[in-house]
This record gives structure tokens, sequence and C-alpha cells, in this order.
């Protein structure tokens, strides 16, 4: 049974994280069911582009602690994102934390109803957002950004946009998306294709740069004394050890 739900009007297909009872985490089968789905899109000519939403009050919860996926494979993921050959586009109307945004940030137009929150939360479980750093440094103000990483606080759309993380927000997201995507039901479907390799040039220099060096600091992160308190105390619902 794949957690990738998928539906398709007038040549844009829409995949929906499906994987309510865990939040939309991104386990090592969700991300392996997206990485499928996403590969038949890109191959499938009928295809303009993408919407990749959810099912739910939550976008993604990040990593699924219980089940997590091979950072290798989560970076092959964003970066397959980066590399499809035809637009991608988010549409978020719940809550992201930690991994789900590496989902926003390596798409190519990113919109959220205005109840959406965010909120980087790998510092307070002992780990480092390593490999969703590859498409969010390149594409969001660094120095803005710092407070979110080294905190961990919660942050509504509108500063998410001013970030860089979103393109735009709306109390009615659908209304905000109408025009991209009748935009690009109008755009040549080879300008697109080259298009985006413009626009994503930059990204792709830092997976191929950072790509092994992040990847080696999540895997070691990961199995660290301080992860280790950090995910039990967030399954058991109270403060980590080093919490003062």
């Amino acid at each position: 049974m794949t957690l990738i739900s998928r539906t398709r009007a007038r040549a844009v297909e829409t995949l929906s994280l499906d994987a309510t009872d865990t939040r939309n985490a991104l386990s090592a089968a969700l991300v392996s069911d997206l990485a499928d789905a996403l590969t038949d899109c890109g191959k499938d000519p009928d295809v303009r582009a993408v919407v990749l939403t959810h099912t739910g009050t939550t976008f993604s919860a990040g990593a699924d602690l219980r089940d997590p996926p091979h950072p290798d494979a989560l970076v092959g993921l964003l970066r397959q994102i980066v590399e499809l050959p035809k637009p991608v586009i988010a549409r978020v109307t719940g809550h992201v934390r930690a991994g789900g945004l590496g989902l926003l940030a390596a798409c190519d137009i990113a919109a959220a109803s205005t109840t959406a929150t965010f909120a980087f939360t790998e510092v307070r479980i002992g780990v480092a957002p390593a490999v969703i750093s590859l498409p969010l440094l390149p594409r969001t103000d660094p120095r803005a950004l710092a407070r979110y990483y080294l905190t961990g606080e919660r942050f509504d759309p509108s500063e998410a946009v001013r970030l860089g993380l979103l393109t735009t927000t709306a109390d009615d997201v659908d209304d905000a998306l109408t025009p991209i995507l009748d935009g690009l039901r109008r755009s040549s479907p080879q300008a697109l294709t080259e298009t985006k390799r413009l626009l994503t040039a930059r990204v792709l220099e830092t997976f191929d740069r950072d790509a092994a060096d992040l990847t080696a600091l999540s895997a070691r992160l990961f199995t660290s004394p301080q992860a280790r308190e950090g995910m039990t105390a967030f399954l058991e619902r109270r403060d980590a050890a080093w919490v003062v």
C-alpha cells in the first residue's frame, strides 16, 4: 500500500503525502514511495507540473524517529525534486517540521495557508538540519535563518516568506496557486525544463560539493548519545536532560 495518493487535472499531477497516523513523518517507506511517484511524473510526457501536498493537518513532522530513512535516501529524494524536469510546487495547509522543510526548499515554488506553522526542531533532539541544508541554504537568507536553525522556535508563514522558504502565503492557498498553475499550463514543456535548470544550478552545485559531508554529519549525530537522549525525551513527551 502506497503512502502517496495521486490525482491529475489538466496536466498537473498532485502527489499527497498520505501517512496521517505518523503526521506524514519521513519514514523509509514514505521516502521510497514519494521517490517512485516522482520518477513516474518525470517520465510522463502528459505531466506538465507536480503539486506536492498532504492529507491531514501536518505537511510533514520531519524524520520518522521509529523508521528513519537512510541519509543517502533523503539526499536522493531532495535532489530528485530539484532535478525533476518539471516544476514542483509545494502546497501546505498544515504544520511543517524539521525534514519536511527540506521538501519545501527543494520545490521550485512553495505556497502555504496563513494557518501553517514551521520549525527546525532538530536542535531540540540533539541533531542538526544537515541534509536539508542542501536545498535550504542556497535558497534562503542565512542570517535570518540562523535564528530558527539555532533555537528551534516556531515561525509563521509571513516569516517563512521573508526567509525565502515560501513563495507566497494566503488565507486560501488554492486561490493563490490558481494563477501559478495556469501560468505553468500555458508554458512550453521544453521551456519549463530549461528554465528550471537555470534556476536550480546553484542548488545542485551545493549538492555536488556538500552532500557527502552533510550525509556523514547526519549519520554521526543520529547515533550520538545526545541524540538518543533527545529522541527518547521527545517520544516520552518530556524535556531532554540538557534543558535548563
